[in-house]
């Protein structure tokens, strides 16, 4: 794991990496210039004074929201997460990313500056596992400890009167932990939930496709078919296969026809109705298409 212990220590002297200007975290925003900062979401809230929101642009810090109602459309790393009342978006260092119109974010943000936990509670709660999901959903009851932690970790950094600011400061790590240690452990839980999705849904795919590919070439009817969005197969055919459910069946369908052509004598009109092409022309077309060679000259070069 890289070290990120301090702000912008993967760039310059400026904060640029790469010559993407990364934004520090804004120390000058936060009560007591402590390393982590909570409020609300709302019009009225200034976010990062320098930052160009609607932009895109990278950050060197955490950013946590957790929504009070929604539909939000937010940006990370180029994927589009819609948000929801409920849901909980993680945007990491060093990630790029995108506000819709800030005044429809409503609920609460955390943002916290790289190296304010020791290194053992950053390896514990996965501060840096990039290859979880930004956007998580928790359930009532995840839901509801989610806000209880968070609506004490609040209550602490406002409090900067009772305690000295080497106590708060420590009382604000305590305290930031336990949320999110809870929040890491919502992130591995739904990134294991969506795998096993993945595996399922690319499964059924792979068997509809297997039992129809000779009549139905389209991703739409697939996914209908097994009452997914086209969106939702997309996702998981890439995730196995790392190809589109569309180049999925194609490969498919010119495998089934390469067999027929190796294997027996059909006449090539025939072999292109067999794998869903009644005219030939189309059949030998798409064949050209995805092997480079004609139906004809395939046959030939094998006998």
């Amino acid at each position: 794991m890289p070290d990120r212990t301090t702000q912008g220590a993967a760039g310059g002297a400026d904060g640029s990496r790469d010559g993407i200007k990364t934004f520090p975290f804004p120390v000058d925003l936060s009560l007591s210039g402590v390393g982590m900062q909570i409020g609300s979401m709302g019009p009225g809230r200034t976010w990062h004074v320098d930052a160009p929101l609607e932009r895109v642009h990278r950050i060197d810090f955490h950013v946590v929201m957790l929504f009070d109602s929604g539909a939000v459309r937010h940006m990370v790393d180029f994927a589009e997460y819609e948000a929801v009342a409920g849901d909980v978006l993680w945007i990491r260092p060093g990630q790029v990313h995108r506000f819709s119109s800030t005044d429809r974010y409503r609920g609460t943000v955390l943002t916290m500056q790289p190296g304010f936990l020791p290194r053992a509670i950053v390896e514990a709660t996965g501060l840096y596992r990039y290859d979880l999901p930004p956007l998580l959903h928790p359930d009532a009851a995840q839901l509801a400890a989610l806000k209880h932690a968070l609506a004490q970790l609040e209550r602490e950094y406002v409090d900067t009167t009772t305690l000295p600011l080497s106590l708060h400061t420590s009382v604000l790590r305590h305290s930031l932990t336990a949320f999110l240690l809870r929040l890491a452990h919502l992130a591995a839980s739904s990134a294991e939930a969506a795998r096993e999705q993945t595996d399922t849904t690319f499964t059924r795919f792979r068997d509809a496709v297997e039992k129809r590919f000779a009549t139905v070439h389209s991703v739409s009817a697939y996914a209908d078919a097994l009452g997914y969005s086209r969106r939702t197969l997309v996702r998981a055919v890439r995730a196995a296969t790392g190809e589109t459910p569309k180049g999925f069946i194609d490969k498919r369908v010119i495998l089934e026809a390469k067999r027929l052509l190796a294997h027996t004598e059909m006449p090539i009109g025939r072999i292109g109705v067999a794998v869903g092409f009644p005219d030939s022309a189309n059949f030998s077309k798409f064949f050209h298409q995805h092997t480079g060679t004609t139906p004809v000259a395939f046959r030939a070069e094998l006998r």
